[in-house]
């Protein structure tokens, strides 16, 4: 089978898992359970305190002894075993460590399968940066897919959600088995530093002013996409209460409203090799950054009625805004860190991202939110939320622009370590020759 196809199958199931029940397990929460709204907000926090330290824990085990492709396909099926037994939780509490325990799973998949398909395309010859972006694409179209499969089967508030996901993580995992070997790229006899040996070295990294500053800024824009997340179909719900918006589509279809996000991801995916090739990764990671401005601030004066184009405005400019920073950030990390640590290092992307940010997004909105943005009704101020998200998001970009030092050369290119000789196109890199020792120096 075609190399490429290989891997957009392993990507259209790796996000089909997610899509299965992300969307619509607040329905069952809600409808099946009659579960308290309190506790529903610790699920959504198992996903960042997963990827708070699965993602790098799982790339050093992947960097050091289990070829990354193994590891992938048994923490699918561990997965799927969690997934089938999310139904039998009798409360609350049980359900919670369930998804966590489903979460720790699944988080590290994210950043392993993007170490597989970079390690492949790299031993068959071609361009991850031209090459990758439309075999991503494909994971945004299988959430979709899978989110309208649970729909359509009239699974939205059942528990049969969690089964369909189950079926597509223990497919997955059993092809993972079959995808090209990722062995680990580090040696057992190879000497090791106390901070080799406790797998923390692609923290080493941070060591780089620029890459310092990127990964702060990732952690930054990390929050934002939690914000996206947790109150989209929210607030198109609140307008519910008023009698002039009550049965506009905007209200009775908001998830097909905000599902017009993950379609422009799908999009902009495509546009990514261009974007950096020509502009850079700075040039990039900032036009994402006033994408959310956009955004947040569309999001804002917005309304399921007259302003409607807004909202869809804003869930088109979503795109940009998640590509051009998750994918796009992938793409630099990979460029930039050591290929025996490459696994760790999209790791370590994730837990900034995914974990760190993603939780510090939670809590803090949340606190945010009660404090000063509602009401004692309960009534949210849905406007003045918006716009101080889309300032955030302004500022980052303000800041970021003279902070982050990178400088884009078109056409450079980066001479690999440990291979003298071999040279990669790297677009968006600088310069970069790395000494290597002769046998006599080693």
């Amino acid at each position: 089978m075609n190399l490429k196809l290989r891997l957009t199958i392993m990507n259209f199931l790796q996000f089909f898992v997610w899509g299965a029940w992300l969307i619509t397990v607040g329905a069952y929460w809600f409808q099946n359970r009659q579960w308290s709204g309190t506790s529903f907000g610790a699920i959504f926090s198992t996903m960042g305190i997963s990827a708070l330290f699965m993602p790098s824990l799982m790339g050093i085990v992947a960097d050091r002894w289990i070829n990354a492709e193994r590891l992938y396909g048994a923490l699918h099926i561990l997965g799927g075993v969690f997934l089938c037994l999310l139904p039998s939780a009798a409360n609350p509490e049980q359900f919670f460590w369930l998804i966590l325990a489903t979460m720790l799973c699944y988080m590290p998949t994210i950043s392993l399968a993007i170490a597989v398909a970079y390690n492949a395309l790299k031993q068959q010859g071609f361009d991850v940066v031209r090459d990758y972006p439309p075999i991503r694409v494909w994971g945004t179209v299988g959430f979709i897919a899978a989110t309208w499969t649970t729909s359509w089967l009239g699974f939205e508030s059942s528990p049969g959600q969690f089964y369909v996901a189950a079926a597509g993580s223990f497919l997955l995992g059993l092809y993972g088995f079959t995808l090209p070997a990722a062995p680990p790229r580090l040696g057992r006899d190879e000497s090791r530093s106390l901070v080799d040996a406790l797998g923390l070295t692609s923290f080493r990294l941070f060591r780089d002013r620029n890459m310092a500053i990127f990964f702060v800024f990732a952690m930054l824009l990390g929050a934002a996409l939690q914000l996206t997340n947790a109150y989209g179909v929210t607030f198109l719900k609140d307008f519910e209460s008023l009698p002039q918006f009550k049965d506009t589509f905007g209200v009775r279809h908001s998830a097909v409203i905000i599902s017009i996000s993950q379609i422009s991801e799908t999009l902009f995916i495509l546009t990514i090799p261009f974007f950096l090739k020509r502009f850079g990764i700075k040039t990039v990671m900032t036009i994402s950054m006033l994408a959310w401005f956009l955004r947040f601030g569309l999001f804002a004066y917005g309304d399921p009625g007259a302003g409607l184009w807004m909202i869809i405005l804003s869930c088109i400019v979503y795109g940009m805004a998640f590509d051009f920073f998750n994918i796009s950030g992938s793409l630099f990390v990979e460029q930039q860190a050591d290929p025996k640590i490459r696994a760790s290092a999209q790791g370590l992307f994730m837990l900034m991202t995914n974990g760190i940010g993603a939780v510090l997004g939670s809590s803090i909105s949340g606190w945010m939110i009660d404090r000063f943005f509602t009401d004692a009704s309960g009534a949210k101020d849905w406007q003045g939320i918006w716009t101080t998200f889309a300032l955030y998001a302004l500022a980052m970009a303000v800041a970021f622009v003279p902070l982050f030092k990178h400088r884009h050369t078109t056409g450079t290119m980066l001479i690999e370590p440990n291979a003298p000789g071999k040279i990669i196109d790297a677009p968006f890199v600088e310069v970069k020759r790395i000494a290597t020792k002769s046998q006599d120096e080693s």
